[in-house]
């Protein structure tokens, strides 16, 4: 309940502040600005503590405190000045020019499937194991860890999958369901409530900003279909299975990744949205929950030639590295297109030029530290990877093998985006104004995608390819509502327009349906008690000996630092764990040869449970022979490490 609290509490903060700062907007626009406020003050604030007091209570009361007071100042020295256009005391609509009807219907059931998503997604609990949904089954391990590893822990934090290894990967979004339960609340509530919350924001958020680019209510309608029930053309191959064999399409809702957004047999890779990025990618999901406020008051800033939104915009770019790198990379790109428009168009090229220095200049200032720090060095420079940043034509549709593109350039595209992605360049070429600016900053986003491979796995890029959709659906959306309009007459128009939304939103809800009906067990009941114990019973300092498995519940349950874990995680964060994991196995396996090795790396106990058995020639009998065994329930043993009984529980 505490964490719970704590969340409203920096809300609560966040919405003061947004009630200052953007006075002058409408009424959910301030809400849905304030509660993104809120939780970048919390993911944020309580690291800045941690340095001082760990990542402890203390820090996040101390972070609490923080907030508040910058609520109060915004308020007394940053309100911003009435609206000389409307009356005093005038009232305007919650909603302003929007009518209230349409956030409601389109978020509303989006919203309850994210929720129920999240809650069987996220260590549903079923007689005692912990189970997830397919989406989850290899993400949600990673973030757990992060979580339950900054717990109490120094700053900066390291990883607990690997010693002496500063965590690079962004983790701000894990820290905030740390800060949660820092104060009590549990494992599960900690990520449920604050991912339907950023879900929730998303699905407002882009509402908002395509109303903003759009006015249109059936342009709102189309642009989040579109984004939020995407998956291109994959269902064509289930159709073509079905024909053949017509017991096929039960594999759809039953197979591991049969689903038609997301066939990497047959080179589908751009997946829906909600299954395979919002509620697996936790830092995607936070940094989307970011990059759009940022779209907004982007566009904002350029319509109304704003330097106090562009200062604004400033600040919150320059926090967003390290809560996700791809959407602060994105948003650059996407400045950058904006830059080069104003400029070119500008009556005051002078002001426009100070206006996005002073951008540039608040951002750099902020996030530089954190790029230098973490990003770059596992991005440019990652150890186990010589450096993962190199030139890539055309993302995932590139075999490295032959050295050529596996379908053709235009046709990957089509099957995989669907019939939307023909009327992206009408749809830029077509729009006016500033919008042009947000069309070729989508387009710089784009092309870098297409040219520069930033990290290990080639298909991350999507994380980039996705910002730039996003921008680009609102400005789609107006210009099929103007070719409604000009088709006026033509008979076979509402077929025409039935048929182009069942191409584009056919493969996004039967992947919809497969997620929901999806469950695998990540825990036994067994591995659950033995991560209490760890976690309640022996020492928070102590290193764990291990297997390499991804689901390791030493790592991702109990938070405490094995000798390496899975190469999943560790080969694509650039970190070198090639010799750990060799070393690893001998201990494992040949344990009364490797004795010294059990000393260097400081390892105080021996987890041995279904893994290490299956996937180790393990030596047990050694263990068993000559260590102190400390705790054997429900399939798992742990051991004092060899020669070292001072580890014994009191």
């Amino acid at each position: 309940m505490g964490g719970i609290l704590l969340l409203l509490g920096f809300e609560v903060c966040g919405c003061v502040l947004a009630e200052a700062l953007f006075k002058r907007r409408d009424g959910i626009v301030r809400l849905w600005l304030g509660l993104t406020a809120g939780l970048l003050m919390m993911m944020w604030l309580p690291s800045l503590f941690a340095y001082a007091l760990k990542f402890t209570a203390a820090a996040q009361f101390a972070a609490l405190g923080l907030a508040a007071a910058l609520a109060v100042l915004s308020r007394l020295f940053l309100r911003e000045k009435a609206d000389p256009t409307r009356l005093e005391g005038e009232k305007r609509p919650f909603c302003g020019s929007m009518p209230a009807w349409l956030p409601i219907a389109l978020i509303a059931p989006l919203l309850i499937l994210s929720i129920y998503l999240q809650y069987t997604h996220t260590l549903r609990e079923v007689d005692g194991a912990l189970h997830v949904g397919q989406s989850t089954y290899g993400d949600l391990c990673l973030h757990l860890g992060i979580a339950t590893g900054l717990q109490n822990s120094a700053y900066p934090p390291q990883y607990t999958l690997i010693q002496d290894t500063l965590l690079g990967y962004p983790f701000l979004m894990d820290a905030l369901s740390a800060s949660m339960l820092c104060l009590g609340t549990g494992l599960q509530a900690a990520f449920v409530i604050p991912g339907s919350l950023m879900m929730g924001l998303v699905f407002l958020g882009f509402i908002l900003l395509s109303w903003e680019l759009t006015h249109s209510r059936a342009a709102v309608v189309i642009a989040y279909l579109l984004m939020f029930l995407n998956g291109g053309l994959g269902f064509f191959y289930v159709l073509d299975g079905v024909w053949q064999d017509a017991t096929l399409f039960r594999s759809v809702f039953t197979g591991y990744y049969d689903a038609p957004a997301n066939m990497i047999e047959n080179n589908i890779r751009w997946v829906n949205v909600i299954c395979d990025m919002m509620i697996p990618q936790r830092t995607l999901l936070a940094g989307w929950t970011m990059v759009i406020p940022a779209l907004y008051l982007l566009a904002l800033a350029m319509r109304e030639k704003s330097r106090r939104l562009y200062i604004i915009l400033g600040v919150l770019a320059g926090a967003m590295p390290m809560v996700h790198t791809h959407s602060f990379l994105a948003l650059a790109l996407i400045s950058a297109g904006c830059l080069f428009w104003t400029l070119r168009h500008a009556e005051d090229r002078k002001k426009a030029l100070i206006d996005y220095a002073l951008y540039a200049g608040i951002a750099a200032a902020l996030a530089l530290p954190q790029v230098l720090t973490w990003s770059i060095p596992q991005t440019v420079g990652g150890a186990a990877t010589t450096g993962s940043l190199s030139l890539r034509f055309n993302w995932v549709n590139y075999d490295d093998a032959t050295g050529r593109l596996i379908d053709e350039y235009f046709w990957f595209w089509v099957k995989n985006v669907g019939p939307v992605y023909l009327v992206m360049l009408p749809a830029a070429l077509l729009c006016k104004g500033w919008k042009r600016g947000l069309s070729l900053g989508a387009l710089l986003v784009y092309a870098a995608a297409e040219l520069i491979q930033f990290q290990p796995n080639p298909y991350d890029n999507n994380k980039l390819f996705y910002v730039a959709f996003m921008l680009m659906l609102p400005l789609v959306g107006s210009y099929l509502v103007a070719l409604w309009d000009r088709l006026r007459g033509l008979p076979g128009r509402a077929l025409l327009a039935a048929v182009f939304l069942f191409l584009s939103l056919t493969s996004g809800v039967l992947s919809l349906g497969r997620e929901a009906v999806s469950d695998y067990q990540l825990f036994s009941a067994g591995e659950v008690e033995a991560a209490e114990y760890i976690r309640d019973e022996l020492p928070a300092d102590a290193v764990y000996l291990t297997g390499n498995q991804h689901n390791n519940l030493v790592a991702a349950l109990a938070g405490r630092q094995i000798v390496c874990g899975t190469s999943s995680y560790l080969y694509f964060h650039g970190v070198n764990y090639q010799r750990a994991d060799f070393d690893a196995r001998q201990m494992l396996e040949a344990p009364a040869d490797n004795l010294a090795l059990f000393e260097q790396y400081g390892v105080d106990y021996v987890v041995i449970g279904s893994s290490e058995r299956y996937n180790y020639a393990l030596d047990e009998a050694y263990f068993a022979a000559n260590c102190a065994l400390v705790y054997d329930e429900g399939g798992v043993s742990i051991y004092a490490a060899p020669e070292n009984d001072t580890n014994l529980p009191e």
